[in-house]
């Protein structure tokens, strides 16, 4: 698949932030999501993709076109801010028209806006000012004027972060219609992971002005590339250890509270850290029959609610994630006894 957007080597300085050494390819059609924690230079690099700051050094290219030095206007982006950046004074069909109305014909741009405005059903907010909508149909609105003059990438800063819960699974769906329906290759930025599970065919982790990883979901928050991005992600078992043995690309490790465990890893030797995710530990009051390679006594130190899952914390560093009608079936209260169940593959060993 050919690249939409590729950046090597760009950095940039405020004195106060600054981007180092930024490399990356977005494949065309692609929806790709840079994902990190506020202050991580997210929006900034994304800025800079767009041409609103030039860098000091390295370059951007978009379909195939050196755009280092140019200015938004001349990169065939549209670009979707948080707070939506509507026009007041302008209502919905004007808002969407201005992006348009540098084109020539205004009877394509009349055919345009009423296609647009139909396929996202706004036509009967054509009229209406911003201040008069909800967050979800200004943000609806924004999606709008941005697609309207047909970009090949849209840039999305964390569009859905001001939206309460339902709205923006409303529009995770919106924008995963319009990446394929439209074709168009997304660059979304955001610190939260649900959205970037949900929306994204690869994720980059940007922290502190570096990409630190980029991958599918599943190797982002199942094997992140070190110890930093395992929290980031909610790794919540870090575990610091010794591997004792390999056999068959089954590695033993004694961790540092006195137990073993069994990954599937090729490291033989020397001090490692593993991962496993707090979802992947099962529960049990007995030490029942297992395919599963780890099972550990424990007894329960701590349990917190959260919705429809509780946070089991125990005795031996171990962290696990269990539904609350596991949690209710198996009767469970601090200070039990149980057994802590996980398979090799669910460890990720890092050096």
């Amino acid at each position: 698949m050919s690249k939409m957007i590729k950046i090597r080597n760009l950095s940039k300085d405020w004195k106060e932030f600054s981007l180092k050494g930024i490399n990356l390819e977005i494949k065309k059609d692609e929806y790709f999501v840079i994902l990190g924690p506020t202050g991580a230079g997210k929006t900034l690099l994304l800025e800079t993709i767009a041409g609103f700051y030039f860098p000091d050094k390295g370059e951007v290219r978009i379909d195939g076109h050196d755009v280092t030095n140019l200015p938004p206007e001349r990169r065939r982006i549209g670009f979707i801010y948080q707070d939506y950046s509507l026009f007041p004074h302008f209502n919905v069909e004007q808002n969407i028209e201005f992006g348009l109305k540098l084109r020539k014909s205004s009877d394509t741009n009349r055919k345009r806006l009423e296609e647009i405005m139909d396929w996202l059903d706004i036509s009967h907010l054509a009229h209406r000012y911003p201040a008069t909508l909800s967050g979800g149909e200004q943000q609806k609105i924004a999606i709008a004027r941005a697609i309207a003059i047909e970009p090949s990438v849209l840039l999305l800063d964390e569009p859905l972060a001001a939206l309460d819960l339902r709205t923006r699974d409303y529009l995770r769906e919106e924008l995963k219609r319009v990446k394929l329906e439209l074709g168009i290759t997304m660059l979304h930025v955001t610190h939260d992971q649900t959205e970037a599970m949900v929306l994204a065919d690869r994720i980059a982790v940007m922290m502190k002005g570096r990409i630190m990883q980029v991958g599918t979901a599943y190797e982002i928050f199942n094997k992140p590339q070190n110890e930093e991005i395992a929290d980031f992600v909610g790794v919540e078992n870090i575990l610091n250890g010794v591997v004792r043995s390999n056999e068959n690309g089954v590695a033993e490790i004694v961790v540092d509270m006195g137990y073993n465990i069994f990954a599937v890893s090729d490291c033989h030797a020397g001090t490692v850290k593993s991962f496993i995710r707090p979802e992947d530990i099962i529960l049990s009051e007995k030490r029942e029959e297992s395919s599963a390679r780890n099972v550990i006594s424990a007894k329960i130190e701590e349990m917190s609610d959260m919705g429809p899952l509780t946070r089991v914390r125990m005795d031996n560093s171990l962290v696990a994630l269990i539904t609350k009608q596991s949690r209710e079936s198996l009767g469970l209260r601090k200070g039990d006894e149980v057994y802590a169940t996980f398979k090799a593959t669910s460890v990720h060993v890092v050096r």
